[in-house]
């Protein structure tokens, strides 16, 4: 794909005026937009638990990938100032569309220090977005993913691990000092919860997402080549369901699938190689007949706390499998 000035070129950034990252895409009203977290110029010290990952707002992007269409920052969308139960910590969002309601789903450290999700509603695909008063009673961690059923139904899957936290709820209540993770158990997987029609509440019990091998044996904590780590992501093709996320230390993303979007998902291979930067986050979506993969690396700043959108064109083989993309 070529471009010209000031128009977007596949696998270059987004946007270079601010750095952008986790980058959700969605189609709303024949455009595409999307919903990134947005990367601070100025952090405290890196550690484990993220904190050098400050981030404070969010910005929505639009454009045409299509026809290299200029890409269009709409400008902040929501602050950490306007969310009344949020201390910090504005990490990889989501979006979804319902009852003629655009709804923007964030994790954020509460006043306590633990990571809840969050949502917020516009009348705009763009925003501003409003937060609710309170988040998603019985949400944590961090990286919802929103995904609508062809029958309207929609799910929340999220959770992610180390500074992300869900390590701390392997009991279903928050331990704020866990045991660490045996390399013999069963990996931690993302966490599944169906939405009420309201779209700001669960229906029903948080589950966990059970993640197989191919003699549908649950993968384990030490397989980081496989296992689930943070960035989920669910996209459908030709009848099935595809969970795609991080393997966070060892920085592939990968994907498993299953015929319900319950699971049990079976992985498969993996979708991209490692890129510049620690952090792995992403989305996958359709757009005019293409499949796409949204990604973030590090090479415009060369620091992994100061991230760049990108995307490039992705392909579903005939017997439903993912060719594995390098950037």
């Amino acid at each position: 794909m070529t471009c010209g000035a000031g128009t977007f070129p596949a696998q270059k950034p987004l946007v270079t005026s601010i750095y952008t990252a986790d980058p959700s895409a969605h189609v709303f009203g024949g455009t595409l937009y999307v919903y990134p977290s947005h990367d601070l110029e100025l952090n405290p010290a890196a550690n484990d638990n993220g904190d050098h990952f400050g981030m404070k707002d969010y910005h929505v992007l639009s454009f045409d990938p299509s026809n290299c269409a200029k890409v269009v920052d709409h400008g902040e969308a929501l602050n950490l100032a306007s969310i009344p139960w949020a201390s910090k910590q504005l990490w990889a969002p989501d979006a979804a569309f319902k009852n003629g309601t655009y709804f923007l789903y964030f994790p954020a450290r509460d006043k306590h220090d633990v990571f809840r999700i969050g949502v917020a509603k516009s009348s705009s695909p763009s925003g501003p977005f409003s937060a609710e008063p309170e988040p998603i009673p019985g949400s944590y961690s961090i990286d919802p993913a929103v995904f609508v059923d062809d029958d309207g139904q929609a799910y929340m899957y999220f959770g992610g691990l180390w500074g992300g936290q869900l390590q701390n709820w392997r009991s279903g209540v928050y331990d704020g000092h866990p045991p660490p993770l045996g390399s013999a158990e069963n990996a931690l997987g993302p966490r599944f919860a169906k939405l009420q029609p309201d779209m700001l509440h669960f229906d029903g019990a948080v589950t966990e997402i059970s993640i197989v091998d191919g003699e549908s044996k649950p993968l384990k904590q030490a397989d980081n080549q496989r296992r689930f780590f943070e960035g989920v992501w669910l996209h459908k093709f030709n009848g099935t369901y595809y969970l795609s996320y991080s393997t966070g230390d060892t920085h592939y993303l990968v994907y498993a699938t299953a015929r319900t979007p319950r699971g049990p998902f079976t992985y498969r291979g993996r979708l991209l190689t490692p890129v510049a930067g620690w952090t792995t986050h992403h989305s996958i979506l359709e757009y005019n007949g293409k499949w796409y993969l949204f990604y973030h690396d590090a090479l415009l700043s060369g620091a992994d706390n100061e991230r760049s959108v990108k995307l490039m064109e992705l392909s579903h083989d005939a017997d439903g499998s993912i060719p594995t993309l390098t950037p």
